[in-house]
């Protein structure tokens, strides 16, 4: 015992405390303590990442804003050797990105879809509907374009099937 404890269990026993010392094992061996981290499943058993980005406006910076954030999510996954969907989403004014007549980024989209197969776009089929009445032509959409019935309600159910939304 060292005397700086010995003062101090003198003093405590003459203030009437009682307790009983127990000396530490001679060889005091100290632990690392490590997170055990269970092993990560291969790719091909690994559940894809999913992420919907909504675009419902007509604003080109947006769109762009848009397509950087899909090639940046793809591309980020991709150098993990992880699987992703992204699925792009326009209605509203946000239709204007995937018409063949109007859209400010076009050429941008046909380029993804060959370098980046992992992005999908989505083109509501009511504000197909009400721009064609509205106009009172037919409106086309680029190629790369497939028509849901309703942007948002298949931005709500990606979302109830577990996908993350981004709005950019």
């Amino acid at each position: 015992m060292t005397t700086r404890f010995k003062h101090a269990l003198g003093t405590a026993l003459l203030a009437g405390l009682a307790f009983t010392f127990v000396a530490p094992p001679a060889k005091a061996q100290a632990t690392k303590h490590s997170a055990v981290q269970a092993p990560k499943p291969p790719v091909a058993d690994r559940k894809p990442h999913r992420l919907i980005l909504q675009v419902n406006t007509n604003e080109p910076a947006m769109m762009n804003l848009a397509l950087n954030n899909a090639t940046n999510v793809a591309q980020y996954y991709q150098e993990l050797g992880e699987k992703v969907e992204i699925e792009v989403v326009t209605f509203g004014p946000g239709l204007h990105m995937l018409r063949d007549d109007t859209s400010p980024v076009k050429a941008r989209i046909k380029a993804m879809a060959t370098s980046t197969p992992a992005v999908t776009f989505k083109a509501c089929g009511n504000t197909q509907g009400n721009m064609s009445k509205a106009e009172n032509k037919e409106i086309a959409l680029i190629p790369e374009a497939a028509v849901v019935k309703s942007g948002v309600v298949r931005v709500m159910e990606l979302q109830e099937k577990g996908w993350t939304y981004v709005r950019p």
